[in-house]
C-alpha cells in the first residue's frame, strides 16, 4: 500500500509540473505577442439602455405574479408584439432606402430626447476622473442641446488640484450648453461638491450629505523627536518660501503664516469658483467648512431639489431614452492571464480546504 502511494504521489507531481511548463509558455507566447505593440484603444465606452432595464424589471415582477395560464398567454403576446415590432422597423427601412433612392428625404418623426448618465464615486484623489474624462468626450460627440448628461456623485472631497481638474471635466459639458444634472444620493462635500455645483440643476436624497467648502491641511513634525536622539536635519532651498513648513525640520511662526496665507488663497479660489456656478446663494454663509441635509440644502440653495437618484432617472425614463455610459479600462494581456492563474489557484485551494473541512466534519 506504501508503495502505491508513493507512486500516486510522483505521478501526481509530474502532472503538476507539466501543467507549470505548460503555463509559462503560454504565458511566454503572451508576453512576446504584446511585447513592443501598443494598442491605440486603452479600453472602450459601454453603454446600457435604463428604459430596457426598466421594462425588464416591471415584466418580470408582473409575469411572475400571473399563473400559469397566463403566464403563457403573455409570452404568446409578448413574441407577437416582439415580432410586429422587427417587421415594422423593416418596413421603414425598406421605406427610408426607397425615398433616398427617389431623391426624396425622409422626415422622421421627433424621437425622444437622450439622457446620458455617468456616475462618480471619488476617492481623496479623485481617480475616477480618468474615466470621467473619456466618458464626457464620447458623450459630447453625439449630445444634443435638448438632451441631458446626469451624473450620479459621491464624494468626500480630497486633493484640490484632483478634484479641480474633475470639476473642470464637467465644465466641459456647460461649455457645450447641454444641460448638466447632478445627483448625490449621500455625500458630496469640498472637492465633491466643487463637482456639484457645476451641475445647472442639483439634486440631493433627503439624508446626502453637501457642503465643506473648506481647505484643510495637516502635517506631522517629527523634530523634537529627532532632536531628542540627537539626529540633525537638512534642508536645502532655492526661494524663500519654497517648503515653509517640513516634516523633520523645525518650523517657524513665519512659515507657518505662510502656510496658511497659501491655503486662504485656495479657500478664496474655492469660494468665487462656486459662487460663478450657484450665484443664488450666500458664499459667505455657507463656505465655513460646514456640512448640511435635508431642508437645510434648500433654504442655502446648496441644492435644488430633495430626490434620490433613482426617482429621478425613473421619471425621466417616461420621456426620454436614459442611457447609461460606462468606459471600461481594458486591462493587458499579461495582467488578465495573471488574474486568471490567481482566480484558478485561489478556487483549487478552497475547494481543497472546503472538502478537508467536510471530512472533518463528518469523521465527527
Amino acid at each position: 500500500m506504501g508503495e502505491f502511494f508513493a507512486s500516486y504521489g510522483l505521478f501526481l507531481l509530474k502532472v503538476i509540473t507539466f501543467l507549470i511548463a505548460i503555463l509559462i509558455v503560454i504565458f511566454a507566447i503572451t508576453m512576446a505577442s504584446t511585447r513592443g505593440r501598443k494598442s491605440g484603444k486603452d479600453g472602450r465606452i459601454e453603454i446600457t439602455n435604463l428604459n430596457e432595464h426598466y421594462e425588464d424589471l416591471k415584466e418580470s415582477l408582473s409575469f411572475s405574479l400571473l399563473d400559469d395560464e397566463a403566464q403563457k398567454m403573455a409570452l404568446k403576446e409578448k413574441k407577437a408584439e416582439e415580432k410586429a415590432e422587427r417587421k415594422a422597423k423593416k418596413a421603414a427601412a425598406k421605406k427610408a432606402k426607397k425615398q433616398r433612392g427617389d431623391g426624396e428625404t425622409l422626415v422622421d418623426e421627433p424621437g425622444k430626447n437622450r439622457v446620458y448618465v455617468m456616475d462618480f464615486d471619488g476617492d481623496i484623489r479623485a481617480s475616477a476622473v480618468e474615466n470621467m474624462r473619456r466618458e464626457i468626450t464620447a458623450i459630447l460627440t453625439t449630445a444634443e442641446d435638448n438632451d441631458e448628461v446626469v451624473l450620479r456623485l459621491e464624494s468626500g472631497g480630497g486633493m484640490v488640484t484632483s478634484y479641480g481638474l474633475a470639476a473642470s471635466q464637467l465644465d466641459r459639458i456647460r461649455d457645450k450648453n447641454v444641460p448638466l444634472t447632478i445627483c448625490v444620493d449621500k455625500v458630496a462635500a469640498s472637492g465633491g461638491y466643487m463637482m456639484a455645483c457645476v451641475a445647472d440643476k442639483l439634486i440631493a436624497a433627503p439624508f446626502a450629505v453637501l457642503g465643506s467648502i473648506g481647505v484643510v491641511a495637516q502635517i506631522p513634525n517629527f523634530h523634537r523627536l529627532l532632536k531628542q536622539f540627537n539626529i540633525d536635519f537638512e534642508m536645502l532651498t532655492a526661494g524663500k518660501y519654497k517648503r515653509t513648513l517640513t516634516m523633520f525640520g523645525e518650523n517657524t511662526d513665519e512659515g507657518r503664516e505662510k502656510f496658511i496665507e497659501d491655503i486662504e488663497r485656495i479657500h478664496t479660489q474655492f469660494k468665487q469658483y462656486v459662487h460663478d456656478r450657484r450665484p443664488s446663494l450666500d458664499i459667505e454663509q455657507v463656505a465655513t467648512g460646514e456640512i448640511w441635509s435635508g431642508q437645510d440644502v434648500l433654504d442655502l440653495a446648496l441644492a435644488d431639489e430633495l430626490q434620490t437618484s433613482d426617482a429621478y432617472l425613473m421619471g425621466r425614463s417616461d420621456e426620454a431614452e436614459v442611457i447609461q455610459v460606462k468606459f471600461k479600462k481594458k486591462k493587458p494581456m499579461s495582467e488578465r492571464f495573471s488574474i486568471g492563474i490567481q482566480n484558478t489557484a485561489d478556487g483549487l485551494l478552497m475547494r481543497w480546504v472546503d472538502r478537508a473541512f467536510k471530512a472533518r466534519f463528518e469523521l465527527h
